[in-house]
């Protein structure tokens, strides 16, 4: 099968898994970026980007923990905070940047970097992504790297397995931060 080929069939497999996955509320990561705004205070409106720490400050409100949280929880977060200051407030609160939302892949693929998901990927769409496999990638070698709590996990993830409808399980749900290495 050329690489051409190879390549199309990877990206509709891709783009297929992407709609059929039910998500779940998504989680903030470092690097996103969020609009606040509350309504009828035009001085309370402001776009963050979620610190490296996970938080970010918020007028009135202080810091607000993001990283790990949904949208919505932020939202209530914030409410309660400025219903101090503010009799019933109306907070809105939406992703603008899935800046951290990121997966790298590296190694043996046609474009090597980071990428984004929106919303999830797993092993074989982010390789789809970097453009499939250089001819002299070590395809039943691939590992995936997570790093969780300090500590690095490695995953093994052989594609001939997988490309055969075997071993499935082995072609996980990416996480943001994962590392896909193909030798």
């Amino acid at each position: 099968m050329s690489k051409i080929v190879l390549g199309l069939l990877l990206c509709a497999c891709a783009a297929s898994a992407v709609r059929a996955q039910a998500l779940p509320d998504y989680n903030v990561n470092t690097g996103d970026a969020i609009e606040v705004s509350v309504w009828k205070e035009p001085d309370l409106t402001k776009t963050i980007v979620v610190r490296p720490d996970g938080k970010f400050t918020f007028p009135l409100a202080g810091e607000i923990v993001a990283a790990g949280r949904t949208v919505t929880q932020i939202q209530t977060d914030i409410t309660s905070r400025l219903q101090k200051f503010i009799p019933e407030p109306v907070v809105t609160a939406a992703i603008t940047a899935l800046e951290g939302n990121r997966v790298y892949v590296i190694g043996q693929v046609n474009k090597p970097g980071s990428y984004v998901m929106n919303p999830r990927l797993n092993v074989l769409q982010a390789l789809s992504m970097a453009g499939g496999m250089t001819a002299f990638a070590g395809t039943n070698d691939i590992i995936v790297l997570r790093g969780t709590g300090g500590k690095q996990r490695v995953m093994q993830f052989h594609y001939g397995e997988v490309s055969k409808g075997r071993n499935l399980e082995q072609n996980v749900a990416l996480e943001a931060g994962d590392v896909v290495v193909v030798p």
